[in-house]
């Protein structure tokens, strides 16, 4: 199955620069559609008010963290099946644990480049 490159990212992330850096890799993969939000909670309303192909999250965030936003989502009917991928500056073993259990599809440590991005989204997703 191949990637639909024209597919809408939400990528969710409370620090500007690092949402223009993932949306930039993103281009620089072929993906055209990139939305972004800056906390858990307007995530979640754009979830719920449009369709996305695959979430993109930070973890650290305020008010609500990335795992509390997977949690949501993977609590809610319509969007349970939502692709998501986890974004966090640390690997401990607690949070990669705690994120699988929530449900989160993918893991990605900062920082990371373009081909880390793409494996990480064809792990999820399939090859493109």
């Amino acid at each position: 199955m191949a990637v639909d490159m024209n597919m809408q990212i939400l990528i969710v992330d409370d620090y500007k620069t690092m949402l223009r850096i993932i949306e930039n890799l993103l281009k620089q993969l072929g993906f055209k559609n990139v939305a972004q939000a800056t906390d858990g909670s307007m995530a979640l309303k754009m979830l719920r008010e449009a369709s996305y192909g695959l979430v993109i999250s930070d973890w650290n965030m305020e008010p609500m963290t990335g795992l509390q936003l997977l949690k949501e989502v993977r609590a809610d009917a319509k969007l349970k099946g939502m692709p998501f991928i986890m974004v966090t500056a640390e690997s401990k073993v607690e949070n990669v644990a705690a994120a699988k259990e929530a449900g989160v599809n993918n893991y990605i440590v900062k920082p990371f480049n373009a081909e880390t991005l793409k494996q990480k989204i064809s792990a999820v997703l399939g090859a493109f």
